[in-house]
């Protein structure tokens, strides 16, 4: 099929910072684009070719938008599973899968699909209601510290929460859970695969991530990763096998801990450009957003080495500032050499939304982080 300046429609379910992303490399290709988000003031109402706002979890909305494109991708999962189960029965390809995503959309489902796999992940358990919790706590077969996760439309730090008391137990909410033990662990590692709808698989390098304390979102990822040669190998191999595993098409961002004794356990995926993968726009050879575009299109995939050293670090709104925002000091990160900011289109701003990320590239990985501490203590997302 001819993509490039044809007739040829991609539709993209949801509209934000990944949507954005993404279609910079459909208007570098010419590539029509349509796109589906609620929010009219969405980061893609610029960029694509059509824009509907509409609602992602509505049978009708998300049936009737697929229903005028050629192929269908997401950049967010919580969206509408049957419509998509309908769309594919009536001959649209729709990547990633609806059966992928319904196993990714519950974190629950996503935990046993690990077990049945064979693939390392941490002891977890069920619970339909928060007070099957409290019961498994009186009874000591749950004991403090855990980590709790609602098993749907938790994100960025949302619908997580390490449970250390009683007190910590008395704010859950009741709704499908999943609880995790703690993992000791040394680092966060992601590794995003790509997969296209022939078979052919090609791995970004392992990224480490430092997550912000309070917010629980990702702060730095740092690329390649600060581990040793046999820890980043291992990490790679769990990433393909749990790709292999899916039979995704497209990208499967595979989160992971580095545990102390050095074993690696899979957290959770994404199957889309993830906020791991940032830093491929300026440091590896092909953006996570191409080869997005490659694999769902069966295209060749591109290298996905890296050129460089790569940090990015994500700017959030601060905590104490809502309303119409402000980039305070931006002036002074564009006079460091190598860096580079991405701005998603957001207007307004709220503690700790995302807003922005910017990139550091450099031969150095030290003199790369140093840049990064200097452009995070600089920059200031606050509101007028």
């Amino acid at each position: 099929m001819n993509y490039f300046s044809s007739d040829f429609k991609l539709g993209i379910l949801g509209g934000g910072q990944l949507g954005k992303m993404l279609l910079n490399e459909t208007r570098k290709w010419d590539i029509q684009t349509a796109v589906l988000d609620p929010n009219q003031e969405a980061p893609c109402r610029v960029g694509s070719n059509d824009f509907h706002v509409g609602d992602l979890m509505d049978f009708d909305t998300v049936y009737r938008f697929g229903k005028g494109v050629d192929l269908l991708t997401i950049e967010i999962e919580n969206v509408n599973i049957n419509a998509l189960k309908k769309l594919e029965q009536e001959g649209l390809t729709v990547y990633p899968s609806s059966k992928t995503l319904e196993i990714i959309q519950n974190k629950a489902k996503q935990k046993l699909f690990y077990v049945d796999h064979n693939l390392p992940t941490a002891e977890f358990m069920r619970f339909a209601y928060k007070a099957e919790i409290d019961a498994a706590v009186t009874n000591s077969i749950l004991n403090f510290p855990f980590v709790w996760k609602s098993a749907q439309f938790g994100y960025d730090g949302r619908g997580v929460k390490i449970v250390r008391s009683e007190d910590d137990l008395d704010s859950l909410p009741n709704v499908e859970s999943i609880v995790e033990e703690l993992i000791d662990f040394k680092n966060e590692l992601a590794v995003i695969v790509a997969r296209s709808a022939n078979g052919e698989v090609a791995a970004f390098p392992v990224v480490e991530m430092e997550f912000h304390p309070e917010a629980n979102q990702v702060e730095y990822v740092i690329c390649p990763a600060r581990i040793g040669e046999k820890v980043a190998r291992k990490a790679e191999l769990i990433a393909l096998k749990t790709s292999a595993a899916y039979k995704h098409v497209g990208l499967l961002a595979v989160e992971m801990f580095q545990t102390k004794t050095d074993e690696i356990l899979i957290n959770e995926v994404a199957p889309r450009p993830h906020n791991s993968g940032h830093h491929t726009i300026e440091s590896c050879f092909t953006s996570q957003f191409e080869q997005h575009l490659r694999a769902i299109l069966s295209l060749p995939l591109g290298d996905a080495s890296s050129k460089v050293a790569g940090i990015m670090v994500n700017l959030v709104g601060e905590p104490e500032y809502s309303g119409e925002v402000v980039y305070k000091k931006m002036e002074e990160i564009l006079d460091l050499d190598g860096v580079t900011p991405h701005i998603y289109g957001k207007r307004l701003t709220r503690p700790f939304r995302k807003m922005g990320h910017v990139t550091i590239v450099n031969q150095d990985m030290k003199a790369a982080r140093t840049m990064a501490e200097k452009v995070k203590n600089t920059i200031k997302v606050i509101s007028k």
